[in-house]
């Protein structure tokens, strides 16, 4: 069948519509954004997903990634407060917020962050000491973080990290932080040796402290059961006393024969053990002891009377001796 004029034409129409839906048709990967310029004219943005323009009118214009991306800052030197040279390098991250923003306010976008970070870490690490520097990376973080931040917000930017990754002093100065470094731990060590002598000296004098507050506390107890031990003496010695004086006023001879023989027992005892006696002259028997016992309480039945306690069987007298036995006591031997 051949092909007519009319035939021609609807093919061509066919044809035609199915190159405008192509041309039309828009699909946005997930991730990115697109924006549309209609006769070079921002209107609109696309968003992921399948997206139709007016073919001819209208244009993709950028596509922006707004995924989160890496930057990279190279090394650079940095002049710190106190006139020292350090290397210094960094790595950023930022997101696209706003693609429109992203695409028509700055051109060359990933430069323009670049450089106005590492102007900034110039400025923000030469405004700090090296000790300082080196020291609080946190706060340089921080700082730098805020800063970047706010000079790209106007280009729908977000920054979401700025991290310095090395600080590279000079080869003699880190020397020379070597040297201060082991000198400071030397002076540490030396001060704690100081403290720990200090502190044993001060627990040795506390322990000798306690130690004779110890010792005094046992002899003032000591002393206190002494004299304790004393007194209950004395009271059973004046309890004894009392006893026998009662005894001898009741005209009780037995009592005053014990208590008599009780201090003559004593003073013998006594006698014996005198330093600075030579030779002493006792009684060797005791019936003798007796005997001298009986006449003291016959003495004694004569003062309080015969009618007053019924009689006592009197002691026999010792059998006479014509020399009374000599014992020589002499403490030096001769």
């Amino acid at each position: 069948m051949p092909i007519t004029g009319p035939d021609i034409v609807v093919i061509a129409l066919v044809v035609l519509v199915i190159l405008v839906l192509f041309a039309g048709i828009k699909t946005v990967p997930q991730g990115y954004r697109y924006t549309i310029e209609r006769f070079g004219r921002y209107t609109r943005t696309l968003e992921p997903g399948l997206n139709l323009i007016i073919p001819f009118f209208e244009r993709i214009g950028a596509k922006m990634n707004v995924m989160e991306q890496v930057l990279d800052v190279p090394t650079q030197e940095v002049i710190t407060r106190d006139n020292a040279s350090v290397s210094a390098d960094a790595v950023a991250f930022y997101q696209v917020l706003n693609a429109a923003e992203a695409a028509y306010q700055v051109a060359n976008l990933e430069n323009a962050i670049l450089n106005l970070t590492m102007t900034n870490i110039r400025s923000v690490m030469g405004s700090m000491d090296l000790d300082e520097l080196l020291s609080n990376r946190e706060v340089i973080n921080d700082r730098l973080l805020r800063v970047v931040d706010e000079a790209v917000r106007p280009w729908g930017i977000k920054v979401t990290r700025v991290e310095i990754k090395d600080i590279q002093p000079p080869a003699d100065l880190v020397a020379a932080m070597g040297r201060q470094m082991k000198a400071e731990r030397e002076k540490r060590a030396q001060v704690l040796e100081a403290e720990g002598f200090r502190n044993a000296q001060i627990l040795r004098a506390e322990g000798a402290k306690q130690s004779a507050i110890l010792e005094a506390e046992g002899e003032r107890e000591a002393a206190y059961r002494e004299a304790e031990a004393r007194e209950r003496l004395a009271e059973a010695e004046a309890t004894a006393t009392r006893l026998v004086s009662e005894a001898i006023a009741a005209g009780d001879v037995n009592a005053i024969n014990y208590f008599v023989a009780q201090k003559y027992t004593e003073a013998m005892a006594a006698i014996g053990t005198a330093s600075n006696s030579k030779i002493v002259l006792m009684p060797m028997e005791a019936t003798a002891l007796i005997g001298s016992l009986g006449g003291i309480g016959a003495i004694a039945r004569e003062v309080f009377g015969e009618d007053k306690r019924p009689a006592t069987p009197r002691a026999a007298p010792p059998a006479p001796r014509s020399t009374p036995p000599i014992s020589s006591f002499n403490p030096n031997g001769e």
